[in-house]
This record gives structure tokens, sequence and C-alpha cells, in this order.
């Protein structure tokens, strides 16, 4: 939603502006098909010639995301860590091997049944039933989990990360490419200089529309993209950050509550939950 509003002010300023000033508008929306078309396949076939099908469908997806509200509210978060609290507190008063059940079969697991919104999500389970599997078989160590859990969240992060820089390439390219568009129009002004000064001027203008519009798109469209994305992709991160913190904690010996607290001060302080709020939901549930 803030994406269109930003792209909204950014069309109203400039074309607005454009057009107080005198600027006749109907130039630039006659050569902005072509134009467009022109930096517009430029830019996909390079971006297709530039990246891995992998890095394609990721960055793909991650558009799709731009647009969509955040995913890790407070209340996501809240869910996730009364999640571990619960599977904590059942291996503390029963024992590891109660929850190997839990940890093995998470689909039929109530603990995860319970919490729908992080019990559901796929990479979230998985995460943490991998690590949950290493703790019940007892043959690693806390600082060998942890060494593990690190190279899982940075594998997770620069797949993540490809798309993001595949983004910011395709804006350092979109100047470039609206350079290309203005050069081809300026070669055609040269085979027309027979023409009259008033047709001439039109086809000038018509050409430098291609490098206006390449930097436009480039600084106020895909870069923006890009940043927003790589927003998105480091709060992924943060909660696979949050369940290391906790599990970690647990495995050092604190109690499911400390624990929890442990992963609870990973979070960004906007969507933090207070000690109160915490305790409040964990008691709750």
């Amino acid at each position: 939603m803030f994406v269109l509003v930003g792209w909204l002010i950014v069309l109203i300023c400039v074309f607005g502006v454009f057009i107080v000033h005198g600027g006749n508008i109907s130039v630039v929306l006659k050569a902005l098909p072509f134009e467009l078309f022109t930096i517009g396949g430029a830019t996909v076939g390079a971006f297709i010639a530039n990246n891995q099908m992998k890095v394609i469908k990721a960055s793909i997806k991650g558009l799709g995301t731009c647009f969509k509200g955040g995913k890790y509210t407070k209340a996501r978060y809240m869910d996730l860590l009364a999640l571990l609290y619960d599977i904590l507190q059942k291996a503390r008063k029963e024992g590891l091997m109660a929850i190997e059940k839990d940890v093995e079969e998470p689909e039929t697991s109530e603990l995860f049944k319970k919490h729908g919104a992080v019990g559901s999500d796929h990479h979230v389970v998985e995460f943490i039933t991998d690590y949950l599997r290493m703790m019940v078989s007892g043959n690693l160590n806390a600082h060998e989990i942890e060494s593990l859990m690190d190279s899982e969240i940075d594998t997770h992060h620069a797949e993540q990360h490809a798309a993001v820089a595949a983004l910011q390439r395709v804006a350092g390219g979109l100047p470039a490419f609206g350079i290309v568009a203005a050069v081809l129009g300026v070669v055609n002004t040269m085979g027309s200089v027979g023409q009259p000064p008033a047709v001439l001027g039109g086809m000038i203008a018509s050409a430098l529309v291609g490098t206006f519009l390449g930097i436009l798109l480039a600084y106020a469209f895909a870069e923006p993209l890009a940043g927003l994305l790589e927003q998105k992709v480091e709060e992924a991160g943060k909660e696979f950050q949050c369940i290391k913190t906790t599990l970690l904690a647990s495995m050092q010996g604190y109690n499911p509550a400390t624990a929890i607290e442990f992963g609870r001060k990973v979070l960004y302080s906007t969507e933090r939950p207070t000690f109160v709020e915490l305790e409040a939901f964990v008691k709750k549930k």
C-alpha cells in the first residue's frame, strides 16, 4: 500500500511540476510507449540473461511480498515465543523424549496446531524441529548446534538476498538503457536533418524522454523495491534469530520462561512485546 502511495507522490510531483511550468505533456505521452518498450524489453532481457532461474523465481516472489502488509508482527512473534515456551515446558516437565513425536510429526502435534500462524509455517516448523531433534538425540553440544544454526541462517539470508541483488542490478542498469533509447532517438533524428526545425525539435524531445524514463524508473521504482525487499529479508532472518536464541538458552539450562525472554530481546523494538505482554499471553495460551 505504501509503495503505491510513494509512487503516486513521485508521479504527481514530477509530471505535475512539468505541466505547471508549461511543459508539453503530449510530447512525453507520445514517446512513452516506444521508450517504455525499448527500456523495459532491454531490462527484462538483461535480467533473464543475468540470473539463474531460481533467482528469477525468487525475485518475482519477492516483488509480490513488497505489495503485501508486514508478515512479522508483534502478534506473530508472541505466538512464536508461546509455541517455543510450550515445547520447552513439556520437555522440562516430561523429559526430552516426550516431545519426540511432536518433533517427528509436527503436522499432527497439538503443540504446533495450537499456534496456527507459526505452527503451519513450513520454514519455521522445519527450523524448530530440526534442532529440537538434535537436542533430543543429545549428540551435539550447544556450541556445535549454534554453529549449525548460524550456517543455516547465513545460507537462508544469502538465498533471499540474491533476489535483492538482482533488483539492485536492474536499478543500476535502467539509466544506461534509458541512454540507449535516447541515442537511438538521436540517430533517428540525425537521419531526418532535412525536416523543419519544429519536427526536429519534437524528435529530439522524444529521444530525451528515454533518458528521463531510465532515470525515473531506476530511482523512483526499481531501487525502492530493492530496498523494501531487503528490509523484508532482514525481518525474515530475525525470526530465525529469535528461535535460535531461545533454544540455545534452553540448552544452557535456563527455564522456559527465561529462555523465551532471551528470544524476546532479539526482536526489533517496533515488534517486540513487553515482558508483561508476553507473560500474560503465554499464561493465557
